[in-house]
């Protein structure tokens, strides 16, 4: 089977650009999440980037030697909906997880899942174990094995696509609540496909109700004695930890940030021929440096794709870290520079870049920029660093 990469990113772009972007508003405005895009792209046959060609996929991302197509289709998504993007984060990279640790019979049947049902898949840490000022209670989740496989009870937040998705891989920790990024172990991190179908799970929207990244549903999900097949477990447990998958996604966090940025420097670019302020040298400034930060992430991600596509694997993770440190900075200062540009009236709704300012403001916090580059310190000094998820 011959899949023509090109023809699929161009495809991405144009439904973006054709329908997303026109639905981003009311997504945003209401907190729900973006199921009519997902279909769409079910539709077109383009909701499943990372399933291999063998099994009806396009066979792209950083396990199959083929990064920078499926980072363009996410910043192409971005531009329409930082959101959308976060929540096709969130499926592509599951699916890469389910390539790389799947048996042949658990691919067979998640895959076709995919490419046959349009199932939408997630994957699941979060279990943060500090409440923040006025909130009681804690998230967390407890495992236990049984004859048939497993039980999870307890609960997750900041579940992204939590009113959406049909799976979830679910990061949990043998030693207790933690999930992947607060685990004291990184060896007792286990992987757990689960049926988001189950009566056994339900979602809390109340919780979710932030500045931004509102469409991305990410609210509180509970597990009340769900069961768990044991044919349902992803590799062993401390694999996704050992083998480093999550410094495999960094990268492509800073896909999404370069989407959003280049939606704001198109709507400046708009604005500043409208208002013929193109003669103004301020106005050409901050253009210009609106477009060198634009050049300089492209080339950050084409960098780190490369890296992981020849298979140079430590090298692009660390590559990878320092991308989406740099790429944060380029794409917030973007998004002032169009503001400045512009005025204060590009942030008065419908404008999108009211909620592009909201959207990206808010991911950036996915993970603590301090943290970062710390950890590329530390890399560059020699000493032992935590390249997923930049511990201190």
């Amino acid at each position: 089977m011959t899949v023509d990469i090109d023809k699929a990113v161009t495809q991405v772009a144009e439904l973006a650009r054709d329908r997303f972007a026109d639905r981003a508003g009311e997504y945003d405005r209401d907190a729900t999440f973006p199921a009519a895009d997902l279909d769409d792209l079910f539709a077109a046959g383009l909701n499943a980037p990372t399933v291999p060609v063998e099994h009806g996929g396009l066979g792209l991302g950083p396990l199959r030697g083929d990064a920078y197509p499926l980072w363009l289709m996410t910043t192409e998504l971005a531009k329409a909906d930082l959101s959308l993007a976060r929540c096709w984060e969130g499926h592509t990279n599951s699916l890469v997880l389910l390539d790389a640790f799947a048996t042949g019979e658990q691919r067979e049947r998640w895959f076709e899942g995919v490419v046959r049902r349009g199932e939408k898949w997630v994957a699941w840490s979060g279990e943060p174990q500090a409440p923040k000022p006025g909130e009681a209670r804690r998230f967390g989740t407890a495992v236990a094995r049984t004859a048939d496989g497993w039980v999870v009870d307890g609960s997750k937040a900041f579940a992204t696509s939590a009113t959406g998705a049909d799976w979830a891989i679910l990061l949990v920790s043998l030693a207790g609540p933690g999930g992947a990024r607060h685990a004291a172990a990184g060896d007792s991190v286990l992987l757990l496909a689960c049926d988001l179908r189950h009566p056994s799970v339900t979602v809390d929207t109340s919780w979710w109700d932030p500045v931004g990244m509102r469409a991305t549903a990410s609210h509180v999900v509970h597990f009340d004695h769900t069961p768990i097949e044991g044919a349902w477990q992803l590799g062993e447990p401390g694999d996704y930890i050992r083998q480093g998958w999550q410094s495999a996604f960094i990268p492509h966090y800073a896909a999404s940030f370069l989407g959003a940025a280049q939606a704001a420097y198109d709507y400046a670019l708009r604005y500043v021929e409208r208002q013929d302020k193109g003669g103004d040298p301020y106005v050409q400034q901050r253009v210009g440096g609106m477009l060198v930060a634009l050049d300089t992430a492209r080339l950050w991600l084409a960098h780190v794709a490369r890296l992981w596509d020849e298979g140079h694997a430590e090298e692009a993770r660390l590559a990878g870290t320092r991308a989406r440190h740099v790429v944060e900075h380029l794409a917030l200062s973007t998004v002032d520079h169009c503001i400045r540009t512009c005025g204060a009236r590009s942030l008065v709704r419908p404008s999108p870049v009211e909620r592009i300012l909201r959207d990206l403001t808010f991911y950036v916090r996915h993970d603590n920029d301090d943290h970062i580059l710390a950890t590329i310190g530390r890399g560059a000094l020699g000493r032992h660093h935590d390249a997923s998820f930049f511990k201190p």
